[in-house]
């Protein structure tokens, strides 16, 4: 089996040596997505709800341009840079994963990209 790099610009560019996703099988590995503006490719930091809005905005985008969605994530893993914050992204998260959400694990980290609140890494199924 080859794996298959997914780049889209409906999505922000990486910022280092990695790919937005990788297919590999029947399954879509993401990137760790942080709040920017695909359009810009600029920093948007706001409150927690507003960088996890467009961390998932993010996230939909990639998944689409691989031929998944977000009805396909099997798993996700979410890193707060403050644990406080949990409730707060659970509100605006369960809204995207509102029927049969995937797996999930949540860590405080002691710092994200970017001073950012959230990043959110997924894996799906096509």
């Amino acid at each position: 089996m080859d794996k298959k790099i997914i780049k889209t610009d409906k999505a922000p560019l990486p910022v280092g040596p990695y790919s937005q996703a990788v297919i590999y099988g029947e399954l879509v590995f993401l990137a760790g997505q942080i709040s920017i503006d695909p359009a810009t490719n600029s920093l948007m930091p706001g409150t927690i709800q507003e960088e996890t809005r467009r961390v998932l905005e993010n996230i939909k985008a990639v998944l689409k341009e691989a031929g998944s969605s977000l009805e396909k994530v099997l798993k996700t893993t979410v890193f707060l840079a403050d644990l406080e914050d949990f409730g707060e992204f659970n509100k605006i998260y369960k809204g995207y994963f509102s029927s049969n959400p995937p797996a999930r694990s949540c860590f405080q980290v002691g710092k994200l990209p970017k001073g950012m609140k959230v990043e959110v890494e997924v894996i799906a199924h096509l």
